[in-house]
């Protein structure tokens, strides 16, 4: 499967989370229109679906980051995790940015014994290699 460029990769996913977090206030909102005041189903009838493609593309984007930066399985499970809890994806990007697991030269590369200058050689290889289209036939 072909990626986009990873720096594309971890805009989407910033902006997922963000989105997904407020979607899931709009939701809550709703589900308190509906039922502690009894007034509408209105903000859960439109908060719901938008919520929901948030969540999925949030889930598809975490798990993109996964494969492609080589998160340990501790980071892909509190992304995911994350996603249950109202708000917890805006502190997730956070704590993973933080800690060097949104950027190319990510913990996934440090795991693998990386150090220093190689680290960015080989940030800028996939980055090369995500740009470029191969002709070889």
């Amino acid at each position: 499967m072909k990626f986009p460029p990873t720096a594309t990769m971890i805009r989407i996913f910033r902006g997922l989370a963000i989105a997904e977090a407020f979607s899931w206030a709009a939701l809550l909102f709703g589900m308190v229109l509906k039922w502690v005041t009894k007034t509408t189903e209105l903000g859960v009838e439109l908060a719901g679906p938008i919520h929901g493609a948030f969540f999925i593309g949030y889930a598809i984007a975490a798990l993109s980051l996964w494969a492609k930066l080589r998160w340990p399985f501790r980071v892909a499970l509190l992304s995911g995790l994350s996603a249950v809890f109202p708000f917890a994806t805006v502190w997730f990007e956070r704590w993973a940015g933080r800690c060097g697991h949104l950027n190319a030269t990510g913990a996934g590369a440090a795991a693998h014994g990386q150090q220093g200058s190689e680290l960015s050689e080989v940030a800028e290889t996939s980055d090369r290699d995500d740009d470029t289209v191969s002709t070889r036939v």
